[in-house]
């Protein structure tokens, strides 16, 4: 496995200084930037639409990795795709017609990935593996930064990477929900190679410090 990716999430950032938070992620080294999408439906919160991501696009040349905690995601693909969206990933739990609503994110040019909450099994997206870009594990039940780490996710991120592996599929494994430095080294263990962190690196006197040693976590486990 090449090296680790990581990909802070917006949710945790100071939205009054976003072009500032943005240029530092971007200085220390951030892969992709993770957008959360709620609707205050699937998830008991609300958060960002189009008009965010357009304007982190005006402000990163770097992927904008869009997680939609929505119902009936399909609503907001066009919108996302023009605002500027790189990656769009979609919960199983509420998209019955999976193969074709990653055929329609891909169409808009976008790369596809699904999530599966803590409680979801593996074999919702069993069907799909060919179809998908990304496979996102939450490790926290959707909804709130700072979470805790669910520790079983480490099995399943086990088994998810075996999946993918035995169906010889080059998609991304992402890990998403209270990544920090003390969990971070057990996810990529089990076969993670791309994780979402947000109050840990936000919350951090020196954020840039610890993007870096979130990565050297990794290459230490590699």
């Amino acid at each position: 496995m090449s090296g680790a990716r990581i990909t802070p999430s917006i949710l945790s950032a100071d939205f009054s200084r976003l072009g500032d938070e943005v240029a530092m992620l971007e200085q220390a080294g951030a892969d992709w930037i993770h957008v959360d999408v709620m609707d205050g439906r699937f998830v008991p919160n609300l958060t960002f639409g189009a008009k965010v991501i357009e304007a982190l696009r005006r402000r990163t040349a770097l992927p904008l990795d869009v997680h939609l905690m929505v119902v009936e995601p399909e609503r907001y693909f066009d919108d996302f795709a023009a605002a500027g969206a790189s990656g769009m990933t979609i919960h199983a739990e509420v998209a019955p017609h999976l193969h074709r609503q990653l055929a329609r994110i891909r169409e808009l040019g976008c790369s596809a990935g699904v999530a599966i909450n803590p409680s979801t099994p593996l074999a919702a997206v069993q069907e799909v593996l060919g179809d998908l870009d990304l496979l996102l594990i939450m490790s926290v039940n959707p909804g709130f930064g700072g979470q805790t780490f669910i520790d079983a996710s480490v099995d399943k991120l086990a088994r998810a990477r075996d999946m993918l592996d035995a169906s010889r599929s080059s998609a991304a494994l992402q890990v998403d929900g209270g990544i920090n430095r003390e969990t971070i080294g057990s996810a990529w263990r089990a076969g993670a190679d791309t994780f979402v962190a947000g109050h840990a690196i936000f919350a951090s006197t020196n954020p840039s410090a610890e993007l870096a040693a979130l990565r050297a976590r990794c290459a230490h486990e590699a």
